[in-house]
C-alpha cells in the first residue's frame, strides 16, 4: 500500500479560473489539491489542465462522495472511478471525510455527521479497507465540522478517529478550521480537542474560513463555508498544532466567493511562513 507522501508545505485547492496564471510561471507551492468528483470524467479540458499542473507539482486528491460514514454498501462503480483518476494521476495523497452523504440511490450534496459507537466504528474501518485495497493506497480521514451532537454516541471523537487508524493503517487529515468550528458551535475547547487528537497519525492539515453567525437561541454558530481567508483564531490554533507536529503538507481551503489568484497565493504564502518557522525550530 503506498504511503501518502504529500511535501511539508503549503498548498492550494485547484480552481480552473486560475489555471492561466499558474501555468504562466512557476508558483511558490508545495502541491495542489483537487475534488475526486470533478475528474470523473473521460477527458476534456478538466483532464488537460490538470495533466499540465501535474507536470510540475504534487498532487492531494480529495474525495466528497465516498460516503465513508454511511451504512450502506459503497458505491461500487464510485469507487472504480477513484481507482481509474488514482491510476491516472498518481497523487501523493488521497483523503475522504468522516461523513456520510448518500441513503439508497439518492446522492445528499452534504457531508452529514454521524454517530461514535462501535457499531459506527466497525463500519467506518470496514469501508476504509475496502477503499486502501481496491486503490493500493493509504487514504488519509478527515475530522467533520459539525453543528450537532448524537445523544447515542458512546467513542469521543478524536478516540473514533484514533481507532479508525489504528485498525485500518490509514492516516489522519487534521482540519484546523473544522476543529475551531465544532468547538465553538459545542462550546468546547478547540485547544483540548487538539491535544487528544492523534496528532501522529497526521499527514496532511488544512486550513479554511468560515462565517459567524448564531443560532436560535442566540449562541454564536460557525459555518464551515470555505468562503473567506482564514481567520485569526484558526491561524492561532495552526500555530498550537505545528508546534506539536512540526510541518506538515498544509492545504488552504477556498471553495465559494473564489478571490483572485494572488489573494490565494497569499494565504498558502501565510501557512508557509509558519511552516517555515515550525521548521527552524525543529532545527534549533
Amino acid at each position: 500500500m503506498k504511503a501518502s507522501r504529500l511535501p511539508r508545505r503549503a498548498g492550494v485547492g485547484f480552481k480552473p479560473e486560475h489555471f492561466a496564471k499558474i501555468d504562466a510561471r512557476p508558483q511558490p507551492l508545495g502541491f495542489f489539491e483537487v475534488h475526486a468528483e470533478n475528474y470523473m470524467g473521460a477527458g476534456g479540458p478538466p483532464h488537460a489542465r490538470l495533466a499540465r499542473l501535474r507536470e510540475d507539482y504534487a498532487l492531494s486528491i480529495h474525495g466528497v462522495g465516498l460516503s465513508i460514514g454511511a451504512m450502506q454498501p459503497l458505491d461500487g462503480e464510485h469507487l472504480t472511478r477513484l481507482k481509474t483518476l488514482c491510476d491516472r494521476y498518481e497523487p501523493e495523497s488521497f483523503s475522504e471525510h468522516l461523513a456520510w452523504s448518500s441513503h439508497g440511490e439518492v446522492f445528499l450534496n452534504d457531508l452529514l455527521p454521524l454517530p461514535y459507537t462501535e457499531t459506527t466504528l466497525a463500519r467506518v474501518a470496514e469501508h476504509i479497507d475496502q477503499v486502501q485495497e481496491t486503490l493500493k493506497r493509504q487514504m488519509l480521514l478527515e475530522n467533520p465540522a459539525t453543528y450537532l451532537l448524537f445523544d447515542e454516541s458512546t467513542i469521543e471523537e478524536t478516540a473514533f478517529l484514533a481507532e479508525v487508524s489504528r485498525r485500518t493503517g490509514c492516516g489522519l487529515l487534521l482540519d484546523v478550521n473544522n476543529v475551531f468550528v465544532a468547538a465553538t458551535n459545542h462550546r468546547l475547547d478547540p485547544a483540548a480537542y487538539i491535544d487528544r487528537f492523534p496528532l501522529d497519525r497526521v499527514r496532511e492539515l488544512h486550513l479554511g474560513g468560515h462565517c459567524d453567525t448564531v443560532d436560535d437561541a442566540g449562541f454564536p454558530l460557525l459555518i464551515d463555508s470555505h468562503d473567506t481567508p482564514v481567520n485569526d483564531p484558526v491561524w492561532a490554533l495552526y500555530e498550537t498544532v505545528l508546534a506539536r507536529t512540526g510541518p506538515v503538507a498544509t492545504l488552504v481551503e477556498w471553495d465559494n466567493d473564489i478571490p483572485a489568484w494572488p489573494v490565494l497565493r497569499a494565504e498558502a504564502g501565510a501557512a508557509q511562513t509558519l511552516l517555515d518557522a515550525a521548521l527552524a525550530r525543529r532545527a534549533a
